[in-house]
């Protein structure tokens, strides 16, 4: 693993950090890359309950490093193929059957935008400012992330932020649907409400995930005979079992997500 991303485990919630403050943590390439093996090697590792995506220092992201575009994205087939990176990255993180919170300070910008649609919720602090400066570079931003935009804020919100390219604050992007909610440490929160969540049923949560996700991504991005097969495994498990046992005997169910 890089210096450019961290990993930190407590109990069953991992916290995965973009670590470039310098550069507010700008993410490059080989980080793209490098973020797609990293989510997806979570999906087998039961102890893997929940995920907290957050930045370094005072910022989440500003999104994607600029600097490197002159060499790495100069032409169609260069954007093309740092797309397919880009999309596998948040691809990643939306396939995963587990649940992800972006923690969000400072700047959430761009690629850093991107990053956070690709997860199922969004908790910022009051500095958590939003933009998507697409506009500004001759950009076309990305079919998944507009769709994933789409389905958070509606379409005339949607198209502001795409065709303004502005800047906005965490009120406003609260109201926009950009935040799910505000708190005074996000990181915090956030590893709170995961640990909420971990006393609950995986299989339940993987299975909701799928459904949820492609329903909202529009019109054939849901396969049901998949969404079929995550009912019928969660039927047929043992912690369907141990439900009905800890609900029989009025105790906490243990669930091991198998």
């Amino acid at each position: 693993m890089s210096e450019d991303i961290h990993i930190e485990r407590r109990d069953g919630i991992v916290h995965v950090i973009l670590n470039r403050p310098a550069v507010k943590n700008a993410v490059t390439l080989a980080m793209w890359r490098e973020m797609a093996e990293i989510f997806a090697g979570f999906a087998g590792d039961r102890a893997v309950r929940g995920i907290v995506l957050r930045g370094a220092g005072k910022d989440f992201s500003v999104g994607a490093d600029i600097s490197e575009f002159e060499v790495i994205r100069d032409d169609r087939h260069q954007s093309a193929a740092y797309e397919v990176a880009v999309d596998a990255c948040s691809g990643a993180i939306a396939v995963l059957g587990k649940p992800v919170v972006a923690a969000i300070s400072g700047y959430c910008l761009g690629g850093g935008c991107h990053l956070a649609l690709a997860c199922d919720f969004r908790f910022g602090d009051r500095t958590a400012t939003f933009g998507i400066p697409a506009a500004r570079l001759s950009i076309v931003y990305g079919l998944h992330s507009v769709q994933r935009l789409l389905a958070l804020t509606g379409v005339s919100n949607a198209k502001r932020i795409l065709y303004s390219a502005d800047r906005y604050p965490a009120e406003q992007a609260l109201s926009m649907g950009l935040l799910d909610e505000l708190h005074e440490d996000a990181g915090l929160a956030a590893e709170g409400f995961l640990q909420r969540l971990a006393a609950n049923a995986p299989l339940s949560i993987a299975g909701a995930k799928s459904m949820l996700n492609g329903l909202s991504m529009g019109a054939g991005a849901l396969d049901p005979p998949a969404a079929q097969r995550l009912i019928d495994e969660a039927a047929d498990s043992e912690d369907f079992q141990e439900g009905r046992r800890a609900f029989a005997e009025k105790r906490s169910p243990r669930f091991r997500g198998a």
